[in-house]
């Protein structure tokens, strides 16, 4: 008898409850791909998640991202935390496969069990994160992992998703990079809850961070002020600075009781969101749909119909003859 999604899902989710990093990776593809056997492990570790410390990193290309993520790793090994990090790489324009540059930079890393590295291709999605982010960070903190480290692509202002990925996000800066520049749009400052200033021995660094002191002094009273951290990522100068600061905007969550609802918004927005694709989905696989679809299309382009119509009319379910 051929072996149903439901048992291959066990069996990989047995050998990761023991620990097993290949059955670890195995789950990670599988749900990557959004195989049958990925969603049903999911189903299955999804009562263990909800432990670890999830640490969004963010900032522009060029900012350090990578180097302060394998600062902070090992910063966190030096406290005996286990640390996971989920690196979201562009993709390749022919594979869609991530390019792993992350991988590259983070070699010293590799032969360490406490640490497990996983690059996601971003595929094209928006906002910094790949689709399948939220899945993979679920399954390693289902694996027990301490402390998870989201890295997102680098791509600029609009990346703001990891926010509602991550419990603590830590925006990097750079004197002399046009930052100054780019910390002024909104966005993507308003949701830094630890400013790094990364490569502090550059010139400029003071103007910098005055710059950032001037601009969170603009947006008046907050429940968390954001701490400014300056690093030296390459020569982990600032590594136990910039943690601290992390794990004392953990501990402000946890006793003002915002922890808690920042998971049930993070929750909400993913369930709106898998709700949504799977409307899609069900739509695309339609026949009748699929065949309403043309002649709709034909009605908006000779300008008899509005695009907001042919929509309400394309997903409107068929009335009987």
């Amino acid at each position: 008898m051929p072996r149903t999604a439901s048992d291959h899902a066990a069996t990989l989710v047995a050998g990761l409850r023991e620990g097993n990093r290949r059955a670890l990776a195995r789950v990670l593809t599988e749900v990557e791909n959004g195989s049958p056997a990925g969603r049903e492990a999911l189903r299955q570790l999804f009562s263990a998640t909800g432990r670890a410390h999830t640490i969004g990193i963010t900032g522009a290309p060029g900012s350090g991202k990578s180097t302060v993520t394998n600062m902070l790793a090992k910063a966190y090994r030096a406290q005996d935390k286990t640390v996971a990090i989920v690196a979201v790489d562009p993709s390749s324009p022919f594979t869609q496969g991530a390019i792993l540059g992350d991988r590259v930079r983070m070699q010293d890393l590799s032969g360490d069990p406490g640490v497990f590295i996983r690059s996601l291709a971003s595929r094209g999605a928006l906002g910094g994160l790949s689709h399948a982010t939220l899945d993979v960070v679920a399954v390693l903190d289902a694996s027990g992992r301490d402390v998870i480290l989201i890295e997102t692509v680098g791509a600029g202002q609009d990346e703001v998703e990891i926010a509602g990925a991550a419990q603590t996000t830590v925006l990097i800066n750079t004197p002399g990079a046009g930052d100054d520049i780019q910390a002024m749009k909104a966005g993507i400052m308003e949701i830094a809850d630890v400013l790094c200033v990364n490569k502090a021995d550059h010139p400029g660094v003071d103007a910098l961070v005055g710059q950032l002191r001037a601009l969170l002094s603009l947006g008046g009273e907050r429940d968390w002020q954001p701490p400014i951290v300056r690093t030296i990522a390459t020569q982990d100068d600032g590594a136990g600075e910039l943690v601290d600061a992390i794990a004392a905007h953990h501990d402000h969550l946890a006793g003002s009781g915002a922890l808690a609802a920042r998971e049930r918004d993070r929750l909400r927005r993913q369930v709106v969101a898998l709700a949504r694709a799977q409307l899609m989905a069900g739509l695309l696989r339609d026949e009748g749909a699929e065949s309403r679809l043309p002649q709709l299309l034909d009605e908006v382009a000779a300008r008899r119909l509005d695009p907001h119509s042919a929509a309400a009319a394309w997903i409107a379910p068929r009335r009987p003859a």
